[in-house]
């Protein structure tokens, strides 16, 4: 997502409109998830809106319809698939193919993925978020859906909420997240040269970064092995979750000075009352 009821005023320009809001967002970040594509396909002309308003380095995680994932189960979806890469394809290759599946989909169901997977366009990123605990607790099972991913160069997308889970919910929202996030063990392997992560802490902000310390020392070494990462924050509220997102790069430069900066946002005016 690239704008938030919070963010105006503080992230973006008040009163800024719908269409000019991403390239806002991209003077923060670099990346975006792309999570109203699981809902809808977008038009071509909104794809085309969206290259317009980023720079060529900038990736767009797009996540597939919840058509293909959860109702059909990745089977018959060829039309849908057809008509969803040729909306995105203005992006070329900033576009990552983010299949994201139900925690239903488990061991038994691989093969599927695999051949799935295999229909993809290989000049797009491919990567896949799986929920069933069986891929994460039982290692037959991790190596089977690691060699059906690395087979066909897809990356395996940890959603890492081990720090949310740790102590009970304190607001409305940690509530609502606290019935919705899966709770699985933090994975933080990387299957290919452009590896994938997906981390959520706390409303708390100094308890988020406090959580995140693992992760900037495994993003530290992916970026020592030539390999090229990318790292969403998310909090529950995700009030400041683009000034957290920098933060978080940050303290990887710290670790790895030769990390290029992330891009100097214009100042934002202060909401005023005439």
């Amino acid at each position: 997502m690239w704008t938030h009821k919070a963010w105006p005023g503080r992230f973006l320009p008040q009163s800024l409109p719908a269409k000019e809001r991403l390239r806002a967002y991209a003077g923060w970040c670099n990346a975006v998830e792309g999570n109203t594509t699981f809902y809808a396909t977008p038009s071509r002309k909104t794809v085309e809106a969206w290259a317009q308003q980023t720079d060529p380095e900038f990736r767009f995680v797009l996540k597939v319809p919840k058509t293909v994932t959860h109702e059909r189960r990745l089977a018959g979806v060829e039309v849908e698939m057809r008509a969803f890469l040729d909306a995105i394809e203005p992006l070329g290759d900033r576009a990552v193919l983010w299949t994201q599946l139900p925690a239903s989909f488990g061991p038994q169901d691989v093969e599927a993925l695999g051949r799935f997977l295999r229909r993809l366009p290989t000049d797009r990123q491919r990567a896949v978020e799986v929920r069933h605990p069986g891929f994460f607790t039982d290692a037959r099972a991790t190596a089977l859906l690691e060699r059906a991913l690395v087979d066909v160069d897809t990356e395996w997308v940890p959603f890492d909420t081990t720090v949310f889970f740790q102590r009970p919910p304190t607001s409305e929202a940690e509530q609502d997240a606290w019935t919705k996030k899966p709770r699985l063990p933090r994975r933080t392997k990387a299957l290919s040269d452009r590896p994938i992560v997906r981390y959520l802490g706390r409303d708390a902000i100094e308890e988020t970064a406090d959580g995140w310390r693992p992760w900037t020392d495994v993003v530290a070494e992916w970026l020592r092995e030539d390999r090229e990462p990318t790292v969403f924050i998310h909090t529950p509220d995700n009030d400041d979750a683009p000034a957290l997102a920098r933060r978080f790069h940050d303290d990887v430069r710290a670790l790895v000075p030769d990390l290029a900066p992330l891009p100097e946002p214009d100042p934002v005016e202060p909401a005023t009352l005439f």
